[in-house]
């Protein structure tokens, strides 16, 4: 088999060896999540999760969603799991549910706070 032949497995990897781009990852196994959910997640700012997702995108690993002033992201591909899975298995790392932890700030999206958005229809 010719190197080329590789390229496309060489650029799989290539995407999944960045650790916040893992870590989103890990949020979306529970389902379709917004940015600003991602940000209170992984206490990063929205431009460099943006650009994280984007990289996610062009792999055709995840696709996007606009509802209103939200983007959703889902994973298209969910056998990326069972990847990830077994290499964090034979590098002895730490399971998906070890790697979640409680949000790091509130997260303000109609989903984690549907009473706001409620609010937000009354005022407006």
């Amino acid at each position: 088999m010719s190197p080329d032949a590789d390229q496309p497995v060489t650029d799989l990897f290539r995407v999944l060896m960045h650790p916040t781009r893992l870590a989103i990852l890990d949020l979306l196994r529970d389902g379709e999540q917004c940015v600003c959910h991602m940000e209170a997640y992984l206490g990063k700012r929205q431009a460099y999760i943006s650009q994280q997702l984007m990289l996610l995108r062009e792999a055709g690993l995840v696709q996007d969603r606009r509802d209103g002033w939200n983007n959703y992201y889902r994973v298209v591909k969910p056998e990326i799991f069972a990847l990830i899975d077994n290499a964090r298995s034979l590098a002895g790392g730490p399971t998906p549910a070890s790697n979640v932890r409680p949000p790091r700030t509130a997260c303000p999206c109609p989903r984690c706070n549907p009473v706001l958005d409620v609010v937000e229809l009354v005022v407006t």
